[in-house]
């Protein structure tokens, strides 16, 4: 499994409560992109429409040598996943109020996959705790560490 992009922002931001693992639609200079590293999820979220999934604000830099069939950079793409899937992500997100994220892009084998996430959104006051916990673990291995020498 390689990874080609991840979502470091959506574990400050949000409580992941679950993770799925989607296809994603693309055309042949996207995924050319993709393979050359090309690719932003910080801001990509996913709606469902239709009983279908989508991905917005996902960045894909145009391909160098696609010339006329070229890629918009920031298009709706369609995500794949099980119908039994997208109706209970689609009831999580209408009933409880959740969010969908996307959270990382890999390559298994030779098909990118995009991992969505359940999330719930968290507090300011969450947000201050999990900074101080960081900071915590940070204090303590430095500590370690110089102890240890």
């Amino acid at each position: 499994m390689k990874i080609v992009a991840t979502n470091r922002k959506a574990s400050f931001e949000y409580f992941i409560i679950d993770k799925y693992e989607a296809g994603i639609k693309l055309t042949g200079t996207e995924i050319k992109s993709v393979r050359a590293g090309k690719i932003n999820i910080n801001d990509a979220y996913i709606i469902i429409r239709n009983n279908c999934p989508y991905i917005l604000n996902m960045h894909i830099a145009k391909y160098d040598k696609g010339n006329l069939y070229n890629h918009d950079e920031t298009r709706t793409r369609e995500l794949l996943l099980h119908k039994h899937e997208i109706l209970k992500l689609e009831q999580k997100v209408k009933l409880d109020g959740l969010t969908l994220v996307a959270t990382k892009a890999y390559f298994k084998d030779a098909l990118l996959k995009i991992e969505v996430s359940l999330c719930k959104g968290k507090k300011l006051n969450d947000k201050r705790e999990a900074l101080k916990e960081a900071d915590a673990k940070r204090k303590t291995a430095k500590a370690l560490k110089d102890y240890m020498r």
